[in-house]
């Protein structure tokens, strides 16, 4: 069985993080490589800390002195700006480019199913963060396993295909 499909998941490309000057605009984490791209995946879904999406299209993104600045439509002077720290910025994963080859989005992992080359079913990817060091992929199964997302070390390939990811862990660990 193959994974779901990913491409109507949403996925965090950024934080609001307050107000930057008086005139409404804000400051603003890209988790986009450039940073700036993300201004060309509109429109953007804004999520506060309860969830709540909000849809906002038009947003304008330029490059401030210590980061990324935003001009949102209808947020005007300082106050509304500010009441937008810690929003997240969510986008379709369809909005995105297709990854380099040999490059995963992490969304496109979650929920396909994880075996070793012994065979060994270890459930399916529940997530993947990141440690500091590297990556790390949940296996959720019988129980749950975290096995470092380094190629082709632990991680031997991924058949989207298939809907597998082969991994080169023991499945005592």
């Amino acid at each position: 069985m193959n994974a779901p499909d990913s491409s109507q998941r949403m996925i965090a490309v950024g934080r609001l993080h307050g107000a930057f000057g008086v005139r409404g605009e804000v400051k603003l984490e890209s988790f986009t490589d450039p940073e700036k791209a993300i201004a060309r995946y509109q429109p953007w879904t804004l999520r506060d800390a309860r969830g709540n999406p909000q849809v906002c299209e038009g947003v304008k993104v330029r490059e401030g002195g210590k980061g990324l600045v935003a001009t949102l439509p209808g947020v005007d002077d300082r106050d509304a700006a500010d009441a937008l720290r810690g929003v997240e910025v969510w986008v379709p994963r369809s909005a995105l480019p297709a990854p380099p080859p040999g490059e995963y989005y992490w969304v496109d992992l979650e929920g396909l199913r994880v075996v070793n080359a012994d065979g060994a079913d270890f459930g399916r990817v529940s997530h993947i963060f990141n440690n500091g060091a590297n990556d790390v992929l949940v296996a959720q199964g019988e129980r749950e396993r975290m096995i470092p997302f380094v190629l082709p070390t632990y991680i031997v390939s991924v058949d989207f295909d298939g809907g597998v990811v082969t991994v080169d862990w023991d499945a005592d660990f």
